[in-house]
C-alpha cells in the first residue's frame, strides 16, 4: 500500500513537472514577443506602487522580482507563469488528500483540471488571472482547515487573511470566492453547527491591514482601478435584453469550457447516478467554494446587464475536480482508469501542439511584435542625439512596455504621453506613439 501511495505521488510529481517543462518551452520557442498582458505588467513593474490604472499591484511585483534575476529573458516570465500554475496544483493536490484520503482519487481530481484549458492553453501569459490561482487555492485550503476543526488554530486565520489580501490584490474578482466563504460561515453560525470565536476576525482584520495601502493609494487616485474594473463588464444604459443575453451567453461558454472535463468525468463512472445529502459538512463546504462564486458572478450579469469576460473564470474551476470526485465517488469505475488515463494524455499534448499550431501559422498576435527589434531602433535614434541613458518611457503600456522590458536601461514606465510630463524632462524624443526620456 505504502509502495501505491508513492507510485502515485511519483504519477503526480512526474505530471508537474512535464507540465512546467512544456508550458514554458512551448511558448518560448513559437512566440516572438511576450504577451500583451505580461508585458502590461512589466511596464507597471518599472515603476512600482500600490495600484495601477488597471489593477491591484501583485502581478506586476512579482514581474519585477523576476525582471531583476533573469532581465528581459522571454522564458523566465514563462517560467513564472508554469510556477505559479504547478504551485496551485501542489496545493489542491494536498487538500484533496486531505478531503478523501485516498491518493487515486486525489490524483484524479488533479489530472481532470487538465480538461479545462484555463490550466494549459492560457497560462503561458502571466497576469492577474494566473496570478491569483495559488491565492485562491491556498484561501481555500486555510478556509478548509478552520471550518473543519472544532479547535482551530491562530495561525490558520493569519495565513487565510494573508492569501485573501494577496488574491484580492492580484485581482478584484477574488472578492466573489470571500464572500462565499463569509456565507459559508454565517450558515454555520445561523445552523450552529459551529459556535462563533473572536479568533474568526483575526482574519478579517489581516486581510484590512494588508489592504490598507492599496486603499489609500485608490482614494488618491480617484478609484481608477475599480472604474476601470466596471467599465470592463461594459455596463451601459438599461436595456432589458442584456440582462438575458449576457448571463445565457455567459452560461453557454462555461459548459462550452468544460466539455472535455466532462467527458473525462463520464469515462471514469458507471452511470450517472447522484445522491446529495444537504447535511454532508464536506459537500456543503465544495457546494460554497465551487457554485456560490458562480451564483455571484450570474446574479451580478442579470442584475447589471454585465458582460462576463470569459478568461474572468480562470480560479472558478480549481476545486471543480474534487466537487464531481466527491459526488461521484461511488460511481467510479475504477477498470475504466486506463481509458481515463489515455484520455488525460491526449488532452495533456493536443493543447501544447494547438497552441504552438496557432503561434508558428498565425503571423498577426501580439506575441508576433518585434519589441526587440523596435527597442533597437529607439536606442540607436536616442543614441545620435543624446549620450545619457534611456530613463523614462511614455505611452500606452503595449508600445511603451515593450521598450520599457527591452530597453538596457530599463526606463520606467510612467503612464500615457502628457505635455506636464514632457515639460518635467531634461530630454526626449517622441517617435510615432512613444517618447523616452530622462
Amino acid at each position: 500500500m505504502v509502495f501505491y501511495k508513492k507510485n502515485l505521488n511519483n504519477l503526480f510529481y512526474t505530471f508537474v513537472t512535464i507540465h512546467l517543462i512544456v508550458w514554458t518551452l512551448v511558448p518560448f520557442l513559437t512566440n516572438h514577443n511576450l504577451p500583451l498582458d505580461t508585458i502590461e505588467a512589466l511596464a507597471w513593474g518599472s515603476s512600482l506602487d500600490w495600484g495601477f490604472n488597471k489593477h491591484p499591484p501583485m502581478s506586476a511585483l512579482f514581474v519585477e522580482i523576476f525582471y531583476q534575476i533573469f532581465g528581459s529573458n522571454d522564458w523566465a516570465y514563462y517560467l513564472l507563469s508554469q510556477l505559479f500554475v504547478i504551485i496551485t496544483f501542489f496545493i489542491i493536490y494536498k487538500f484533496s488528500y486531505n478531503f478523501f484520503k485516498i491518493k487515486t482519487l486525489s490524483l484524479i481530481s488533479i489530472l481532470l483540471l487538465e480538461g479545462i484549458y484555463f490550466y494549459n492553453f492560457t497560462t503561458p501569459e502571466f497576469n492577474v488571472n494566473v496570478c491569483q490561482l495559488p491565492f485562491w487555492a491556498l484561501t481555500v485550503y486555510f478556509a478548509w482547515k478552520i471550518y473543519d476543526k472544532k479547535n482551530f488554530d491562530v495561525k490558520d486565520c493569519i495565513l487565510l487573511g494573508i492569501f485573501s489580501a494577496f488574491g484580492f490584490l492580484s485581482k478584484y474578482l477574488f472578492i466573489t470566492l470571500l464572500i462565499s466563504i463569509f456565507l459559508l460561515f454565517v450558515y454555520m453560525f445561523f445552523k450552529k453547527r459551529k459556535k462563533f470565536d473572536f479568533k474568526y476576525l483575526i482574519s478579517l482584520e489581516v486581510f484590512m491591514v494588508l489592504l490598507l495601502p492599496h486603499l489609500i493609494w485608490l482614494f488618491y487616485n480617484d478609484f481608477i482601478t475599480i472604474k476601470y474594473a466596471l467599465d470592463r463588464g461594459n455596463i451601459e444604459g438599461f436595456k432589458i435584453i442584456n440582462h438575458l443575453k449576457n448571463p445565457l451567453i455567459f452560461l453557454l461558454k462555461q459548459i462550452g469550457i468544460l466539455i472535455p472535463f466532462f467527458l473525462m468525468v463520464l469515462i471514469l463512472i458507471k452511470k450517472f447516478k447522484i445522491k446529495i445529502n444537504i447535511k454532508d459538512k464536506k459537500l456543503l463546504f465544495l457546494f460554497f467554494i465551487n457554485i456560490v462564486p458562480l451564483i455571484i458572478i450570474l446574479a451580478f450579469s442579470i442584475l447589471t446587464g454585465s458582460k462576463i469576460r470569459t478568461m474572468w473564470m480562470t480560479p472558478f474551476y480549481l476545486f471543480f475536480g474534487i466537487l464531481f470526485i466527491y459526488i461521484l465517488q461511488k460511481q467510479i469505475n475504477y477498470k475504466n482508469l486506463r481509458k481515463f488515463y489515455f484520455l488525460f494524455i491526449f488532452l495533456f499534448f493536443l493543447s501544447p501542439f494547438l497552441y504552438s499550431f496557432v503561434s508558428l501559422t498565425n503571423d498577426n498576435k501580439r506575441t508576433d511584435y518585434p519589441g526587440r527589434e523596435i527597442a533597437i531602433k529607439v536606442e540607436n535614434e536616442w543614441n545620435k542625439n543624446f549620450e545619457d541613458k534611456i530613463l523614462i518611457v511614455l505611452g500606452d503600456e503595449w508600445s511603451a512596455g515593450n521598450l520599457s522590458y527591452h530597453l538596457n536601461s530599463r526606463p520606467k514606465w510612467l503612464g500615457f504621453i502628457d505635455k506636464n510630463k514632457l515639460e518635467k524632462m531634461n530630454k526626449f524624443i517622441c517617435i510615432d506613439d512613444i517618447c523616452v526620456g530622462n
